[in-house]
């Protein structure tokens, strides 16, 4: 989980030593040039609301639109909450920390700040577990899916997750490691596998089948089994962007906590920084590769959702 408890940081962009507390001399605080520093602030203001109205648009899509209510999209919206809530009460703090090197908000809150952090990104990684598992059924075995995948089943998963993401902040090192990158991390890469061999497999069959079958008919059985193929690989995609985001501060973590070697403090802040930018990206991969999200911020933009019945639009095509 997001700490910088591992790191020991010894400043090097200022010529003179400055600290964060004057009067105590406690931590040595990150001197920049005024340009460098203005930046960073504008480069850390424009993520932070990428990733809460970026976030907060695909939560009204999930919950305005009758047609999305689906037992995937749920998950995918449980995700857009916790990465909401990461954008809106952890990342502005954090990068704040990142950029000063200094805690200014007192000792009660860096507590709550660092156990809400914890809860939401440990929150997100189950998530993003659930999503590869509901892939792996859907693609793998669609008539069990269709049948025994519900809503209120898939509802209590996500509550299980946000009750045991709270489990996870109470543990640390290697079992911390473990239990919430190394065991999710393969748990979701060996899910995808299995998921684009099948559906690589379901292609196969259908091309061949395709000189066989009346084009209309054939559109018509199999629309479903495309739409959850092109939903594993949207959904792929943002689990992919979630690996190389965390991978590098996880390292980072490794190498300062067993090895003799110290990650430096600026390397450091880069990549914990990417970690809290994955947040704000899930949204930008949806409306790259999810016409019907295109077509949902359109809605929300020109506020048409306020519209009577405007929760009954259709978001997919008919065929």
């Amino acid at each position: 989980n997001l700490s910088s408890s591992h790191l020991t940081h010894v400043p090097t962009s200022g010529l003179r030593t400055q600290y964060c507390y004057v009067f105590n001399k406690s931590c040595l605080k990150e001197i920049w040039a005024p340009e460098v520093s203005v930046i960073l602030y504008i480069f850390s203001a424009c993520s932070v609301l990428l990733t809460v109205f970026g976030n907060f648009l695909v939560i009204i899509s999930f919950s305005h639109f009758r047609q999305l209510h689906t037992p995937s999209n749920l998950l995918v919206l449980s995700l857009a909450v916790a990465d909401f809530f990461i954008g809106g009460f952890s990342m502005p703090f954090e990068l704040i920390k990142l950029i000063e090197n200094c805690w200014y908000f007192g000792d009660t809150f860096c507590f709550l700040h660092s156990f809400f952090s914890f809860l939401l990104t440990s929150v997100s990684v189950s998530n993003l577990v659930l999503i590869a598992f509901d892939r792996y059924i859907a693609v793998c075995d669609p008539f069990f899916y269709s049948a025994k995948i519900t809503i209120p089943i898939t509802g209590i998963f996500i509550a299980s997750s946000w009750d045991c993401g709270g489990l996870y902040t109470e543990v640390w090192g290697l079992v911390d490691l473990f239990a919430t990158f190394i065991l999710p991390c393969s748990l979701m890469v060996s899910l995808y596998v299995k998921v684009f061999i099948v559906a690589r497999r379901h292609l196969k069959i259908i091309n061949s089948a395709s000189e066989q079958i009346n084009k209309t008919n054939k559109n018509q059985g199999n629309i479903s089994k495309k739409s959850e193929r092109k939903a594993a690989k949207t959904l792929g995609i943002v689990i992919s962007v979630f690996l190389l985001c965390w991978v590098p501060y996880y390292l980072c973590i490794i190498i300062n906590s067993y090895t003799q070697i110290q990650v430096p403090f600026a390397v450091y802040s880069i990549f914990t920084s990417v970690v809290y930018f994955n947040s704000g990206m899930n949204p930008i991969i949806y409306a790259l590769f999810y016409p019907w999200f295109q077509k949902s911020l359109k809605l929300i933009i020109t506020c048409r959702v306020c519209s009577p019945a405007s929760s009954l639009i259709r978001m997919f095509p008919e065929n």
